[in-house]
């Protein structure tokens, strides 16, 4: 089967199985990427996340990951669902993507049964598959791909579903067809940055972990958000929806999802700060079994509740800027 061939069957297979974009980017050192990466963690912009500041060769290039590799074919699973968060003081809000069940698991799951496609029709292809497990740069090579341009809050944006996306990788040491990026269309428009309570987006494109609510209701072990975070974090205990919530591009054309296990569980759209705060270990693994949650553990979320059911104060009023 020839390249051509080759990419349209892997992009037919991937829209058959739910993913709402695939592309194709050349496997090759991220130069430009890898700049702005070493930058970003030079000014420490990564917290305490150690981890990404090791290895750093290997995430600039895919090579490193895996020897041969030719090709990355880049997809995203749409996982927006219609239902909005609670604003009530007394109400902890989680952010959308973890509403249902885990992410890894669905995406990992559909890009297996991709790679045993590519695997029926090129017995000795080899294929490395990622769902933000492993060193590879998830969003630049979406930028690359073609499935969308990244935006001034750092997510990537698609045009027909804007910034609610999952991605996934797989990695082919075969030649494809590639895809070219498209072009970014944030314009002028600064509103994530406006209506970040945090001043985590400190310029167009870059974002300081160590302010984002994200990072700190998920990532930060410490045993309290520091407190003037925690003032403003208006009652998120898990992640954060602000930047993407804002964005006229996913006020515009987000679109239902039609992966049923992205559907919110009851406990998680509209939990009490009370009952999460007093959460014990085995409630805890009872009710995140199959989520992403897990990921902030007991100790965690038990301590976001704690400290974001301090006395809140509300993000401003976002400014009117271009519309897209």
């Amino acid at each position: 089967m020839n390249k051509t061939d080759l990419t349209r069957t892997i992009k037919d297979k991937g829209f058959s199985l739910g993913f709402c974009k695939v592309g194709v980017a050349r496997a090759e050192a991220l130069t430009e990427e890898g700049q702005r990466v070493q930058e970003w963690l030079g000014r420490g912009y990564h917290g305490t996340m150690d981890w990404m500041s090791r290895n750093v060769e290997r995430r600039l290039d895919p090579r490193r990951v895996m020897p041969g590799v030719k090709s990355v074919v880049v997809i995203a699973m749409n996982y927006y669902t219609d239902v909005q968060h609670v604003d009530d003081p007394g109400v902890g809000k989680i952010s959308r993507y973890a509403w249902g069940d885990d992410y890894h698991d669905v995406v990992r799951e559909r890009l297996e049964q991709l790679r045993e496609l590519v695997c029926s029709i090129l017995p000795s292809a080899q294929v490395k598959i990622y769902v933000d497990t492993g060193p590879v740069l998830e969003k630049a090579w979406a930028v690359r791909a073609g499935v969308g341009w990244l935006g001034k809050h750092t997510n990537v944006i698609t045009r027909d579903y804007g910034s609610w996306i999952f991605i996934g990788e797989l990695l082919l040491d075969q030649e494809l067809e590639y895809d070219e990026p498209i072009t970014d269309s944030c314009g002028t428009c600064t509103r994530c940055i406006e209506a970040c309570p945090t001043n985590a987006i400190v310029e167009p494109y870059v974002l300081d972990s160590s302010l984002c609510i994200s990072y700190l209701t998920i990532e930060y072990r410490g045993p309290e958000i520091p407190e003037d975070l925690a003032s403003r974090s208006n009652q998120w205990v898990y992640g954060c929806d602000i930047c993407q919530d804002v964005c006229p591009w996913n006020v515009r054309f987000s679109q239902m999802t039609a992966e049923p296990r992205f559907s919110p569980r009851s406990v998680n759209v509209a939990p009490s700060l009370e009952q999460l705060s007093s959460m014990t270990k085995e409630e805890f693994t009872e009710r995140y079994r199959k989520s992403t949650m897990k990921r902030a553990k007991h100790e965690g979320l038990v301590r976001n509740a704690r400290d974001v059911n301090r006395k809140s104060v509300k993000a401003g009023p976002t400014k009117q800027r271009d519309e897209v």
